[in-house]
Parts: structure tokens; sequence; C-alpha cells
């Protein structure tokens, strides 16, 4: 199979090994070019938080509105303070899931949600997505036990052309 979709091409594309899937649970981990080591992932919930501090610590892309918390204020670390890359992209090309393996590359942090493009490396598909719920979809619906569903014309799916 060509990989013509296979490149991760912003400083915060990160790869999603997807290991097992379940009603509400998710394993796996979360691979990015400043860590060597992979990020452990245990269900959805933490797969999201994990991505949105990752995208806040090499605040990129910037966020569109504050983050909102009832412990004070969150502070922001810079590109500048630090984080430099420890794998290139080859390196993180070649990791992989049991069920799934996802490159997601979000372009713009808005309206309290993520807009970007997911890549199905086993399948070498990639479609855009204007939300967090959009991309989870998408996931679910390569990995998950999503039944089949009407495709609405304004839903991002993989079957689409």
């Amino acid at each position: 199979m060509e990989k013509t979709q296979w490149y991760i091409g912003t400083p915060n594309g990160v790869v999603l090994c997807v290991d097992q899937y379940g009603p509400q649970q998710m394993t796996g981990r979360l691979c990015h070019a400043y860590s060597e080591k992979p990020i452990p992932i245990t269900h959805m919930e933490q797969f999201l938080f994990e991505l949105e501090h990752f995208y806040d610590s090499i605040n990129f892309p910037h966020p569109g509105t504050n983050s909102r918390t009832f412990e004070g204020e969150i502070p922001h670390i810079s590109q500048s303070a630090g984080r430099a890359k420890v794998m290139n992209d080859e390196e993180l090309l070649n990791m992989h899931g049991d069920l799934g393996t996802f490159i997601i590359r979000v372009q713009h942090r808005q309206n309290s949600s993520w807009q970007g493009r997911i890549t199905w490396m086993d399948q070498d598909k990639t479609v855009y997505f204007r939300s967090m719920w959009e991309m989870l979809k998408l996931i679910d619906s390569a990995v998950g036990t999503a039944q089949v569903q009407d495709e609405q014309a304004d839903e991002p799916s993989w079957t689409k052309e």
C-alpha cells in the first residue's frame, strides 16, 4: 500500500496508537516528537486531556478561548520554554497500534474545540474534522463497535470521496 497520507507536517502532530477499544474505553499510546516515551492512554477522556495538555505545553495551536478552572490561573508554557524534539517524523510514523493508528494534526483550537485533519494510517485515508466530537466519531467508526450509521452530508466520514 502506498503511504501517501503518512506525514506529520506540523510541530503539534501526534500519532495515536489504539490497542483496545470498547464502550467508554480506549487503551493505547499517544506519541509526539517531544518525548521518546509514549503516553499510555487508558480511556477516551484521558486521551483528550493529554492532547490538550500537550498543545498547551508547546502553545501551538494557540487556543482561541481561555481555559476556565476553579483552581486558579493555568500557566501557559511557551515553545521557548525548553521543549525540543527528540524524535523525528519517521520514528513517529513507525509507531502502530493493535487495532488502529491515527495521525492527528490539529490546526486550530477555536470555539472551545479543535479543528484539523486525522489520517487513519491503516487505510491511508485523511479526513478533516471540525470539532473534537467529529474526531472522536471518526476514531470510533474506524476501530470501534459503532454500527454503520446513515451518513449525513455534513458529517465527515472515512468512506466519502
